[in-house]
């Protein structure tokens, strides 16, 4: 079932996605907001995280 829900999800789309939350915060002036890039990291860390506990648990062997 993972294997066909990420089959069917390209890659480029979901960069696309975490992409354009990381410009969405323009910058007002005074320190750098990292609030946008740091977003992306969590989405890919949760990714990977993901990723791993279904290899774990779920994955018939």
């Amino acid at each position: 079932m993972m294997s066909k829900l990420f089959a069917g999800m390209g890659f480029g789309a979901v960069m696309l996605m975490v992409a354009t939350q990381a410009f969405a915060n323009e910058p007002q002036g005074g320190a750098p907001d990292y609030s946008g890039i740091t977003g992306l990291y969590y989405v890919l860390i949760a990714l990977i995280l993901v990723y791993g506990v279904y290899d774990t648990f779920f994955k018939k062997s």
